[in-house]
């Protein structure tokens, strides 16, 4: 993997932002990275995060190209005989996340059409309003804008489906090692 960090301050920092002079300004980039993480330790974060005092701001850019990140559940099992759940890999192909002056996070792909949308770090017991697909710049030209609205009726009903279905499985599973606890799939 590879890590590139430059810092910036000063008037040379001045074409970044102009909070970046007083602060500075932060790039990161972060390439072919790989890493598998517990569960436990996202849950644990939280403490080391906290602070009393509201830092400064520092704007910033982080670009992470290529990454992949595995979580795996390290909970106690509910059902001893269960082969548990499985890991959870986070591809990331192209990511770039910004801070600009006002403190406000942005997050946008490689191919996306310049429309950020902010994610703040104070906002964030608020829920989304409306949901935004990320699609490559030749598809988006192709959907109507009254298309949207239906596509994601549409993925909510495969997601209700894909639920039920899941759980008619997982009903099954358990009815199975009912009758026999080493059954694996």
């Amino acid at each position: 993997p590879e890590v590139c960090l430059r810092l910036e301050v000063g008037p040379s920092a001045a074409v970044h932002s102009p909070l970046a002079v007083q602060n500075g300004f932060l790039h990161m980039l972060v390439h072919s990275y790989t890493a598998e993480f517990f569960m436990s330790f996202l849950t644990n974060l939280g403490p080391f995060l906290e602070d009393e005092i509201i830092p400064e701001v520092m704007p910033m850019e982080i670009e992470v190209v290529d990454a992949k990140i595995t979580l795996k559940d390290d909970s106690p099992r509910v059902y001893p005989t269960s082969p548990g759940p499985v890991p959870i890999t986070l591809a990331v192909d192209h990511v770039i996340v910004k801070r600009r002056d006002d403190g406000v996070f942005y997050l946008t792909g490689e191919g996306s059409l310049k429309q950020e949308k902010p994610v703040s770090v104070l906002q964030e017991q608020k829920a989304p309003a409306e949901c935004v697909l990320a699609a490559p710049a030749a598809g988006a030209r192709g959907l109507q804008l009254k298309e949207v609205p239906e596509l994601q009726r549409e993925l909510q009903t495969m997601k209700l489906a894909l639920a039920e279905a899941n759980m008619d499985k997982a009903r099954l599973l358990q009815e199975i090692r009912k009758y026999n606890p080493l059954f694996q799939l």
